[in-house]
Parts: structure tokens; C-alpha cells; sequence
């Protein structure tokens, strides 16, 4: 009998603590879901605390070398080639005879031309003479002088034929590719050889509307080419252009020295002194991620003190890479969201992740 008691009560003793270990771990359970729940209702952001820091406010702009001259230097006559006296990689100069064509049936066309030539030079003396007797009338002695002219400027045109058969570089420089074998048939335009100069070489870059008026021709800019980078090359502008693309940037043009070491066709970075050779300038900057609607909207999400999310507009400076110049609307201080601003609204409850 005393041991059924003792079994009863230890039973419910153990019923007793299982009971309250339930109830407890309800309790807790029921913590941790309220703690999920609410954060739930949050979204999680990234901020950065908005300041004033020193920007370089020189601007750059990516591009490729080209030629400063370049041609494809063509035939002027139909023929066949008889003789090509350069080569991929020779260096020419203006004037200097590349190639030859064959010129027989212009010679015999020169050698009539001048056999006429003859003919009306002593015809016309003949009528210059008569006219002096009355032997002729002034318009056949004039028939005659316009015949001696006509034949003087057949002569010409065949020397004209004779000089085309000789190809000359039109300018000097270097044979980039050579299109043309002895024994092919050209025709006047077709091209037989590319030249180029690159004794100074034409880097082309775009620069965006905001910056084009900051710049002037024959101002001095640093170039860094990404093939040399222990090398250090200077240009100057030579050109501007006065029109914008489609994308409202401006084809510019720098002229630069070459040492040697420059390609056409090398990918190079200007840099422009756009500050009057100041190279920083301290200013209210935010990074572009934050801006909710791109850079031009001027939108961006600040932190307000009860956890929520708050929309503002602000009036928006110069672009200096990833940073934009902020000239109203923050003071400096501001908490601003720089992730996550697509999935908020105005009051929105945030989880600051970091």
C-alpha cells in the first residue's frame, strides 16, 4: 500500500515537470515566431552615413588610337600590273613609285599623239604664213591655231597616261597591307595598297555633354595606355566636335607624339585637367546605387529615426564615377539606403543589414 502511494506520487511529480517544460517551451516558442514575424515585416537595407569628402574632379575618358593619316592608294588607269616594289611593313614616302603598270599601248598612243602634234604645227605655219598674203581667210587660220592647241593637249593627256602607270604613295608612311601581285588586272579606283602614318597618332574618345565645355583645343592631356603601363604619353586636343551623338556624348580628338612604342588601334585612357588644375574638391557625395530610379531622378531613400523608410528628392551636381555631387536636398549625417530600394516604399519598416 505505502509503495503504490510512493509510485503515484513520484508519477505525479513527473507529470507535474513535463508539464511545466511544455509550457515553457511554448512560451518560447512563441517568442522566437513573434521575433520572426516582426522581422518579417522588415525589409533589409544597406546604408551609408551621407559626408562631405575630397573628389578628383578630373574626368576620363576611354578610347583607341587611330592614324593621324591614313589612305588606301588606288590605280588611276585600267592595266595589268607589271611590278610591285614594296612590301607589308615598308616604309614609304610621299611621291615614292609602289607599283607599276603595264604602259605599251599608251606609248604607241603617245608616239601618234606626237606625230599629230607635228602635223599641225606645220599646217598652221603653212596657214600663218598664207594669212600674211591674203592666202587664207582669218577663220581657217584660226581653224588651224585651235587644231595645234588640240593636238598640244592630246599630248598632255597621253603624258597624263604615261605618269599614271607609275602608283605613288600619296602620302609617307608605313605599307599596312598590300592588295595587289604583278600580273593582276586593275582598274582606275581599285585599292592596291593601305598606308598609314603613325609618326603621331589621333586617340578618339567620348566625352559627355557636362564635361565638353569644361575642355579647349590645344589643351594638354595625360594618357595612360593599358598595354605600357610603365609608360607615360602627353597629347593635345586638336579637335572638338561641335555636335553631340545619339547618347549626347562629343567625339573628341587628341593628338599624340609617337616614340615608337604606339600602335593604331591601342586601348588608351585621357585624362582631363577639368578644374583648373586643381585635382580634388571636397563635396557632399552619395554613390549612384542609391539613387532609386537612376541618377537623373534625383530619388533617394533616408533612414528616419522610428525605423522606416522615407523618400526624398535631391538636386543632384556632377557624376565623378561611382559618387554624385549632391548640392541640395541633405545636409550630411543622413543615413541613406544604397541596397534595396526596389522593394520600398515611403514608410516602409527596414532591417539595417549594414
Amino acid at each position: 500500500m505505502k509503495k503504490t502511494l510512493i509510485y503515484i506520487i513520484v508519477a505525479a511529480v513527473l507529470i507535474g515537470l513535463a508539464a511545466w517544460k511544455i509550457s515553457d517551451n511554448k512560451k518560447k516558442q512563441d517568442t522566437e515566431v513573434k521575433e520572426v514575424a516582426r522581422q518579417v515585416d522588415k525589409i533589409n537595407v544597406n546604408v551609408i552615413t551621407v559626408g562631405r569628402e575630397d573628389i578628383n574632379t578630373d574626368y576620363s575618358a576611354n578610347g583607341t588610337f587611330i592614324p593621324k593619316q591614313e589612305t588606301n592608294q588606288s590605280a588611276d588607269i585600267s592595266g595589268r600590273v607589271v611590278s610591285v616594289f614594296v612590301k607589308e611593313g615598308s616604309r614609304v614616302g610621299a611621291g615614292q613609285v609602289l607599283a607599276t603598270i603595264k604602259r605599251d599601248a599608251i606609248e604607241v598612243d603617245v608616239a601618234q599623239a606626237q606625230n599629230n602634234l607635228q602635223n599641225a604645227i606645220i599646217d598652221n605655219q603653212r596657214y600663218e604664213n598664207a594669212f600674211k598674203t591674203g592666202g587664207v581667210t582669218k577663220q581657217q587660220l584660226d581653224n588651224s591655231r585651235l587644231q595645234l592647241q588640240n593636238m598640244k593637249a592630246a599630248v598632255r593627256a597621253q603624258g597624263v597616261k604615261i605618269n599614271d602607270t607609275s602608283v605613288r604613295a600619296g602620302i609617307s608612311g608605313t605599307i599596312n597591307k598590300k592588295m595587289v601581285e604583278p600580273g593582276a588586272v586593275v582598274a582606275p579606283g581599285t585599292a592596291l595598297f593601305e598606308i598609314v602614318n603613325i609618326n603621331s597618332l589621333k586617340l578618339s574618345v567620348l566625352v559627355d555633354e557636362s564635361q565638353v565645355g569644361r575642355i579647349q583645343l590645344g589643351q594638354e592631356v595625360a594618357i595612360n595606355v593599358n598595354v605600357l603601363p610603365e609608360d607615360s604619353f602627353t597629347g593635345r586636343i586638336t579637335f572638338i566636335a561641335p555636335k553631340s551623338d545619339a547618347s549626347l556624348n562629343f567625339p573628341v580628338e587628341i593628338e599624340v607624339q609617337n616614340r615608337g612604342n604606339l600602335k593604331a588601334g591601342m586601348y588608351a585612357t585621357a585624362t582631363f585637367k577639368t578644374n583648373h588644375g586643381a585635382e580634388t574638391q571636397n563635396m557632399l557625395t552619395v554613390p549612384a546605387e542609391a539613387f532609386a530610379n537612376g541618377v537623373s531622378s534625383g530619388q533617394i531613400f533616408i533612414v528616419e529615426k522610428n525605423g522606416t523608410a522615407k523618400m526624398i528628392t535631391v538636386k543632384t551636381g556632377k557624376v565623378y564615377g561611382d559618387k554624385v555631387q549632391i548640392i541640395s536636398g541633405l545636409n550630411g549625417g543622413e543615413q541613406v539606403i544604397t541596397s534595396g530600394q526596389i522593394n520600398l516604399d515611403n514608410g516602409s519598416k527596414i532591417n539595417i543589414v549594414k
